[in-house]
């Protein structure tokens, strides 16, 4: 897998890029019905320059897993926080290239419009694919919120603290579990985002989506790891 010729390669250029990309985001859509829905996520091997990034396609009523595939490259990046998007996005990108068909909504695992330039993971591939979008994060990064009643369901705002303005929601995905990070990606509103994170998230703190990517990409990279060892 080639990293693009045209990829960022600078701190700077990347920056560039975000500005020119975040006007182009939609923020707004409805969920998507009970179709296909992919995961995405990423695994680093960054002592052989490695990145292995894994697309998962489920039933969204029955959340069976329907195809999956991966992608292996050269990390395209370094790491710098708030500009991950570019050391995955390729991968991502091919993996999700190799699926036979179109997911309806693609749940990444961070952010989208919870980023300090409104541009994270999720809204990034949203706005170079088309394809509806969601982010759903473990950690609430650089933003505030208050902790969610226990119940599942129970969410409250997060917020950017320089603004004051919502960009996303701490979600209770089981009762007493710590919340996950939901934020809007590309063509999904941040209630609809929401209601798809608990569609996914029925018995895990996690949607389905992401544990079954972030499986198979650590799966990938350890055979690949295992076979590089052995020669």
């Amino acid at each position: 897998m080639p990293i693009p010729a045209d990829w960022p390669t600078t701190e700077a250029e990347a920056l560039a890029e975000q500005e020119r990309l975040r006007p182009l985001v939609q923020p707004h859509g409805g969920a998507p019905d009970d179709g296909l829905i992919a995961g995405v996520d990423v695994a680093y091997d960054d002592e052989r320059d490695l990145v292995v990034a894994a697309a998962v396609l489920l039933d969204g009523a029955t959340l069976e897993v329907v195809e999956e595939a991966t992608a292996v490259g050269r990390i395209a990046f370094p790491y710098v926080p708030g500009l991950l998007a570019f050391r995955e996005l390729p991968a991502v990108l091919d993996a999700l290239a190799a699926l036979d068909r179109t997911p309806a909504a693609v749940v990444c695992d961070g952010y989208g419009l919870a980023h300090p330039r409104r541009l994270g993971l999720a809204s990034h591939l949203g706005v170079l694919t088309g394809l509806r979008t969601l982010g759903v994060a473990k950690t609430p990064f650089t933003f505030d919120h208050t902790e969610p009643d226990a119940a599942r369901g129970s969410w409250t705002p997060l917020t950017d603290p320089a603004t004051g303005e919502e960009v996303g929601r701490a979600v209770r995905t089981s009762p007493g579990v710590k919340p996950v990070f939901v934020s809007v990606g590309h063509r999904i509103g941040l209630a609809e985002a929401v209601d798809t994170t608990l569609a996914l998230a029925r018995r895990y703190r996690l949607p389905e989506t992401t544990r079954r990517a972030d499986s198979l990409c650590r799966r990938t990279l350890a055979a690949l790891q295992a076979e590089t060892s052995a020669n």
